[in-house]
């Protein structure tokens, strides 16, 4: 149970990432997307009203475009809590860039640590787990947590640690394409983000994994790998060849610091109760 000592009243709250953070699968693009950040913002509202929230984070989204677009306009918000959740479109991307990305991330976190706001960062699932395809890029997920886990060492930030909860190897965690959250992982992540934070009412109890879910089996995994290929590799190497990312011409969805009231009440993920 987390710590029952009065919680901090953030007031300005921003969010940086990419599809994650977005909210993408919680939701859609005509009724709107949510997402943990989201649903993280209403709860800090709860707790302590007049929070001020953005949201910058955009499909599709590297490292280095966090560094050269999202960060700029968060720190002239001059937020004292900041969630961030980058990296995988680096895990993903084939080719020599991997390491530099890295160092990109190392330069983000310091950045972050200057701002002297409550910082939230988060690993990532163990795919293998996941996708019989996670292990092409096992060896990058683990590098990229080993970054992230030594910056929240480093600087004190506040670390969810999605690569060893039991609860990520559920497939009810994920969208049909396998690597997005689904509601109820949204959920997750924003319960996660509130033990992180020590929220009152938090726990531990979003990395368990349900009682009556097993290990995924052979075909369970050929049959996430083949929603995988359909609904995001194929896709993704589509734009590839086209030289686009599904980010590209979009705005974020909270370009700027305002009250949640239109947030609340967020849809239920009855799934994740």
């Amino acid at each position: 149970m987390a710590d029952p000592s009065p919680v901090t009243a953030y007031r300005r709250y921003v969010a940086l990432g990419d599809s994650q953070s977005e909210g993408l699968w919680d939701g859609d693009d005509d009724s709107g997307v949510h997402g943990f950040a989201d649903r993280l913002a209403v709860q800090l509202n709860s707790l302590h009203p007049g929070l001020q929230y953005a949201n910058l984070a955009i499909r599709g989204k590297r490292i280095r475009d966090v560094i050269d677009d999202q960060l700029p306009k968060a720190l002239a918000m001059e937020p004292d809590l900041i969630t961030s959740c980058i990296g995988m479109n680096d895990v993903t991307r084939p080719g020599r860039l991997f390491e530099r990305a890295l160092a990109d991330l190392e330069y983000l976190h310091d950045r972050l640590a200057r701002t002297g706001a409550t910082v939230v960062t988060t690993t990532f699932p163990d795919l293998v787990q996941i996708l019989p395809a996670g292990r092409f890029i096992a060896g990058r997920v683990v590098e990229i947590n080993a970054v992230i886990r030594a910056a929240a060492d480093r600087h004190g930030f506040r670390l969810v640690d999605l690569y060893g909860a039991s609860s990520m190897i559920d497939s009810e965690t994920w969208s049909d394409d396998r690597v997005h959250g689904s509601p109820r992982g949204h959920a997750l992540f924003a319960a996660a983000a509130a033990e992180a934070l020590a929220l009152p009412g938090s726990s531990h109890d979003w990395a368990v994994a349900r009682a009556d879910v097993a290990l995924p089996g052979f075909r369970s995994r050929v049959y996430a790998q083949a929603q995988w290929t359909r609904n995001l590799f194929m896709p993704w190497l589509l734009r590839e060849v086209k030289g686009v990312s599904t980010g590209d011409g979009r705005e974020p969805k909270r370009p700027e610091l305002a009250g949640v009231d239109d947030l609340s009440p967020l849809p239920v993920a009855s799934e994740a109760e």
